[in-house]
């Protein structure tokens, strides 16, 4: 009896996630496996899985003779490099800020966080409004002096700088709401000991609030440096990788490659290439959050 009892348990279980593991095969599992599979192929998919041809791995040598590849993958990397740093130091300062000097705070933290769950594609084309000739912010620069202010997305070299910033507004909301949480759970015991010792207000910014928030900057260095190597949506909507590479970042060069080339194996061996920079990065900095994470 014993026995039937727990296997009538075990069955009973395994019927509740059965449904969820099932999903999770079709639609994780086995796909995973499939685009590693054809990542080894020329594949045009719109010819049916008749038309895969394997290269013997050809795809991830001659990935790095493509211009537009090295160009991307040289995008994704300035854009990773320049708004993940900038991101998580405005956060921290402004939820310092936003601790000690706001009386409403809840307010505050709600209209930093709306930008981060509004939808991409209306921010983006809110933000190609503001960067137009006659948009605010070009109206902005020109009432303070600057005579010739940069034409943004229509601008080889000031593109991808106009897309960084409006990156930064959309995703520091979420920063701000995950260091405030931590700020408020900081011992406030340390802070009246450093007042006591006559430290000032930056010192104790200095030497008590960002060793004890490193655990909460080290989780946002990290969620954040991967969904910069991700960013799409407002490459899609702003520029469409232009003007010519100047924003053409790696999973917009995937995305073109699989439905508008139809290469879907080279594409797909791109993807590869991406997993295993993350993961790589990734696993540098779990290595390395010893030396100066303190939990």
């Amino acid at each position: 009896m014993k026995i039937s009892k727990q296997l009538r348990t075990d069955i009973t279980g395994y019927l509740f996630i059965g449904p969820n593991i099932i999903v999770f095969l079709l639609f994780t599992i086995i796909p995973i496996i499939f685009s590693f599979v054809i990542s080894f192929s020329n594949w045009d998919y719109t010819q049916g899985f008749s038309n895969i041809n394997f290269n013997n791995g050809m795809n991830y040598i001659n990935m790095w003779k493509d211009e537009w590849f090295t160009k991307s993958l040289i995008n994704t990397v300035v854009y990773s490099i320049t708004l993940v740093p900038i991101t998580v130091f405005l956060a921290l300062v402004i939820s310092v800020l936003v601790d000690k000097y706001v009386i409403g705070k809840t307010p505050v933290k709600l209209a930093l966080f709306m930008p981060y769950i509004s939808n991409i594609v209306a921010i983006s084309i809110v933000w190609v409004v503001m960067y137009s000739p006659y948009g605010p912010i070009t109206q902005f620069l020109k009432s303070i002096g600057i005579k010739n202010p940069p034409q943004w997305v229509g601008d080889y070299h000031w593109a991808l700088p106009g897309i960084i910033i409006m990156s930064i507004w959309a995703g520091i909301g979420y920063a701000v709401l995950i260091y405030t949480s931590s700020i408020q759970s900081l011992p406030e015991e340390l802070y009246e000991a450093a007042q006591l010792d006559g430290a000032s207000g930056l010192q104790q910014f200095t030497k008590i609030t960002i060793p004890l928030l490193s655990p909460t900057t080290f989780f946002l260095i990290t969620t954040t440096l991967i969904g910069s190597f991700q960013v799409f949506g407002q490459i899609y909507i702003m520029t469409k990788g232009g003007p010519g590479t100047s924003t053409h970042v790696l999973v917009y060069y995937i995305y073109t490659s699989a439905f508008t080339f139809f290469k879907m194996g080279y594409a797909a061996s791109m993807s590869w290439i991406l997993f295993i920079i993350l993961f790589v990065v990734t696993i540098v900095q779990w290595k390395f959050q010893d030396k100066w994470v303190n939990y």
